[in-house]
C-alpha cells in the first residue's frame, strides 16, 4: 500500500550517555514538519540524559519518552525495538543521540513514495561531525571511507545482492538514513536482534533489502551527519572479529531459514567462518577458507583473506593495508 501524504514520520532515537548531546539531535527532528514524533527512549545511562530527556518532553509535544520495565540498561537493539514498538506514525525513522538531521533529510522521501507506490523505504547517506581529534583519529583508522553510503544506485530487487557482498565495492547504508515503513519493520517476524549488540542495524538492513523494496535516495550527498568523538562505540570495539562473528552467524541462519540466494547463504557462512578463525586464530586456515569459496567472493573479501595471511587476526593493521591496496588498485 502507497503512503500516505503528507509524510507522518516517527523518528526513534535510543538514548545512553548521551546529555550532551541529545538535544541537538532532537532539534534537527523537530524542523521537519513531517515528524509528527520523536520517540526517545532511556536505555539508563550513567550521566544525566534521563533529566535531559524528560525536560525535552515537557517542552515539546512531539517529544515521547520511554524506558525499559525496571529502568534497565538493554542496549541499543533492545532500545531501538521498544521505540519501533511504541512508534505511531506510518514511516519510521533512525537516529542515534549523538547524531543529527541536515534539512535535506526528507529530501527524497517525498519524491520517491511519489513516485514509487511499491516503496517501503528509501535510503541515503551519512557523513561524518567531528567533535573531537580524538575521535576524528579512531575513526579514520576504522572505516575506509568518509562518507557511509551505498557507492552504486541499484534498483530495489538488487539491493540484497549489493547488501550480502554479490557486487564488487558495493558499500552500505546505516538505520540513521533510513525511512522505512512500520509495516516492513513489523513484517520481519523479529526486530533488532539483540545479541548482536554492536552490528545489529547491518543485520536489520540486510534483512529488510530482502524483505521489502528500499529505494536510494541521496546517495551521493549526506542526509544526517554521524557524531564522531573519543567514544563512539564503534570505534571502541577491540573485538570487532568477535562481533563480526556473531552478526554472520544470525544473517547466515536467517538466509537458510528463509531461503535466500544460494551465494549469498555462502558468503555469510564463509564470512561467519572467517571471523570465527580471526578468534582462534588460524592464518592458514583463513587462507584456505578463501580458496574454497572462492567463486563466492568479491575483491574486497579476496583481498581481505590475503591480507589475514600475513597479518593475523589484527583488524587495524588489516584495515590500512586494504585502504593502500584499494587506492593502488582500484
Amino acid at each position: 500500500m502507497a503512503v500516505s501524504f503528507p509524510l507522518q514520520i516517527s523518528v526513534v532515537i535510543p538514548v545512553y550517555n548521551a546529555a550532551k548531546f541529545i538535544e541537538a539531535a532532537v532539534d534537527s527532528c523537530l524542523q521537519f514538519e513531517e515528524v509528527r514524533e520523536v520517540v526517545l527512549v532511556d536505555d539508563a545511562g550513567p550521566d544525566n540524559s534521563l533529566e535531559v530527556c524528560q525536560a525535552l518532553a515537557a517542552k515539546e509535544p512531539r517529544v515521547k519518552l520511554f524506558r525499559h520495565p525496571g529502568h534497565v540498561n538493554k542496549g541499543a537493539a533492545g532500545s531501538r525495538n521498544l521505540g519501533i514498538l511504541n512508534s505511531t506514525s506510518e514511516l519510521v525513522a533512525f537516529l542515534d543521540a549523538d547524531d543529527f538531521f541536515l534539512p535535506n533529510r526528507f529530501d527524497s522521501e517525498r519524491r520517491i513514495f511519489k513516485e514509487h507506490p511499491d516503496a517501503d523505504g528509501v535510503y541515503g547517506a551519512i557523513g561524518p561531525h567531528y567533535y573531537d581529534e580524538a575521535g576524528r583519529a579512531l575513526f579514520n583508522r576504522t572505516f575506509e571511507h568518509e562518507i557511509t553510503t551505498v557507492r552504486k544506485r541499484v534498483p530495489p530487487e538488487q539491493l540484497f545482492e549489493g547488501l550480502s557482498g554479490g557486487i564488487d565495492d558495493f558499500g552500505h547504508f546505516s538505520l540513521d538514513a533510513l525511512t522505512v515503513k512500520r509495516s516492513a519493520l513489523m513484517g520481519l517476524g523479529r526486530l533488532m536482534r539483540k545479541e548482536i549488540h554492536l552490528h545489529e542495524d547491518t543485520d536489520i538492513t540486510t534483512r529488510l533489502a530482502w524483505h521489502a523494496r528500499l529505494y536510494p535516495g541521496s546517495i551521493e550527498a549526506p542526509v544526517t551527519m554521524r557524531g564522531v568523538h573519543a567514544e563512539n562505540r564503534i570505534t571502541q570495539n577491540d573485538r570487532l572479529a568477535h562481533t563480526h562473528h556473531m552478526l554472520y552467524k544470525c544473517l547466515w541462519e536467517w538466509a537458510v531459514e528463509v531461503g535466500v540466494d544460494p551465494a549469498a547463504i555462502e558468503r555469510f557462512h564463509y564470512k561467519y567462518r572467517l571471523n570465527e578463525l580471526r578468534i582462534q586464530p588460524s592464518r592458514s586456515a583463513a587462507l584456505a577458507l578463501a580458496i574454497r569459496h572462492r567463486r563466492y567472493l568479491g575483491r574486497y573479501d579476496h583481498r581481505d583473506a590475503l591480507l589475514r595471511r600475513w597479518t593475523g587476526p589484527g583488524t587495524r593493521a588489516t584495515r590500512v593495508l586494504h585502504t593502500l591496496l584499494g587506492k593502488l588498485f582500484t
